[in-house]
């Protein structure tokens, strides 16, 4: 199995315990001389069963990823500078949009705001940012697709 295969199928497991999880909350109470929906006990044997499939499918991916190097780097540490590009690039956008901000005068006697940092040099590192992060993130699909799962 490729490592973006079991990727797909970690995302499908957490959908699917999500769903087993609001069934069971729907079928577990039901009123004196009623029957539920489905049987509580079969959607725990069956939320069991996506847990357990997910933890190995977790274990394997987590050894995958710290055992694949590409480009002198494991792809954990991959993911962690995608992880944190992403809180940079949103930490900037933030700035442009502060920076950016003007404030009104009523009378030229109020207090003036002024930015301190300029709102398009910002941008400009954002999208420069934007741009690795795409590289970067084409570069872990495509090695996710070439990566047997270990």
């Amino acid at each position: 199995m490729k490592l973006a295969e079991a990727l797909q199928e970690r995302a499908d497991l957490n959908r699917k315990i999500d769903e087993i999880r609001r069934r069971l909350g729907k079928n577990i109470l039901v009123q004196e001389g009623e029957a539920p929906a489905e049987d509580p006990n079969a959607l725990l044997v069956e939320l069991n069963a996506c847990i357990d499939r997910l933890e190995t499918l977790m274990a394997a991916i987590n050894r995958t990823n710290g055992r694949t190097r590409v480009n002198g780097m494991t792809l954990t540490e991959l993911i962690a500078k995608k992880d944190a590009l992403n809180i940079r690039i949103a930490a900037y956008r933030d700035a442009v949009y502060t920076a950016s901000e003007s404030t009104n005068r009523a009378r030229g006697t109020e207090i003036r705001v002024k930015a301190l940092l300029s709102a398009s040099e910002l941008m400009k590192e954002a999208d420069a940012l934007s741009a690795e992060l795409r590289r970067l993130d084409n570069l872990l699909q495509e090695t996710n697709w070439k990566t047997e799962l270990k």
